[in-house]
């Protein structure tokens, strides 16, 4: 076994990445603080083909020195919006059609393996403030919220971490068809 050269890789041009079509599915970023988190979250939509990444409140928006980091040229690839108010994102998604999954810890959440993602639904996942969270009123609006099981003293997840591992699942449950 030998590692793959990056000539091997068959990695995507930007202008190809951008034919491309994409999954049914965008990232909210709802007030997060951090402009690693920002440009993580960029790099794994670049990975899993995400439709487009919306930047709400407080979040911080390319060019960005510290986004960039992160991103490692992502902020190219992937379809961003900044919107000040996540509330007025969520209800313009819902009339687009798209189910908001809102990834937070609640009282009636679902945990992430239990969901049942259907190839022919356009998903947002909604992922919240690295102290606070997603904010009650897009909680509020949410088809569903998802949870990530945890079984450690820690009751919470990375934000990029978070969107990591909700994206390769809804990738495993739909373009893999591992359900």
């Amino acid at each position: 076994m030998r590692k793959l050269d990056i000539d091997e890789l068959d990695r995507l041009t930007v202008e190809a990445f951008k034919a491309t079509p994409k999954k049914p599915f965008v990232v909210v970023l709802d007030n997060l603080r951090s402009m690693h988190n920002v440009g993580s979250a960029f790099r794994t939509a670049d990975a899993y083909l995400a439709e487009k990444i919306y930047l709400c409140g407080i979040t911080g928006q390319p060019p960005h020195r510290e986004i960039h980091k992160t991103a490692l040229g992502a902020t190219e690839s992937v379809d961003w919006e900044y919107w000040d108010d996540t509330v007025g994102l969520i209800h313009d998604l819902k009339k687009r059609g798209f189910k908001i999954l809102v990834v937070e810890q609640a009282d009636q959440s679902t945990m992430l393996q239990d969901i049942r993602f259907r190839d022919d639904q356009k998903y947002a996942f909604v992922f919240g403030n690295e102290v606070f969270g997603v904010k009650e009123e897009v909680v509020d609006l949410a088809d569903a919220v998802i949870e990530i099981p945890q079984f450690g003293t820690k009751h919470s997840l990375n934000v990029s971490v978070a969107v990591g591992v909700v994206l390769w699942e809804l990738v495993r449950c739909t373009v893999l068809n591992e359900r």
